[in-house]
Formats: C-alpha cells, structure tokens, sequence
C-alpha cells in the first residue's frame, strides 16, 4: 500500500499478486515430492551438489544429531524413505 501512495498508482494491494501461494498439501506422496523438491531447491539453483551440503537446508539438519535437528518442528514427520537423500539428490530429467 505505501508503494502505491508513493507513486500514486492508483492500485491497492499486493504489489506482486500471485507469487506467493499457501495451501495445504496431504501427507502422502506429492508431499515427498513437495519436500525434494524444496530441499532441492539449492542443488537445482547450481549452489551446491548435494543437497545436505546448504547449511539453510532441511537436508542439511536431517543429517545432524538429533539435538542439533531440534529447530524442525517435526524432525520424523512424515517417514522419509530409507533413500530419501539419494532421491533428494538424484539428478533431474525434463520429464519428471
């Protein structure tokens, strides 16, 4: 809004509608496939070659000691395949 006033637009609102969604995603599997690809957001970005290796990364807490992954919310939940660091990592193709 104050973006609005400055420059006299005569709009209202947001100043980049449409960018930012929210809506709630069940647990089953689009949601693993919503948290690879958030955690591969680094790798895909071409900031790192593995995923665990950003510091900023969920990836990256998952691999630490229990106490240092404290800060997720719910370090376990929902259960992450036995693979999920190579699926994480896994190079990408146009089709997927």
């Amino acid at each position: 809004m104050c973006w609005h006033a400055h420059y006299r637009t005569g709009r209202t609102g947001h100043l980049y509608p449409g960018w930012f969604k929210s809506f709630p995603i069940q647990y089953d599997n689009h949601l693993l496939k919503v948290m690879r690809d958030v955690e591969r957001n680094p790798v895909r970005g071409n900031f790192m070659e593995l995923a665990e290796d950003w510091h900023w990364n969920s990836a990256y807490v998952r691999r630490r000691s229990s106490e240092e992954r404290r800060w997720l919310a719910i370090p376990d939940d929902p259960p992450l395949p036995r693979n999920w660091r190579l699926w994480v990592n896994k190079v990408e193709t146009k089709a997927k």
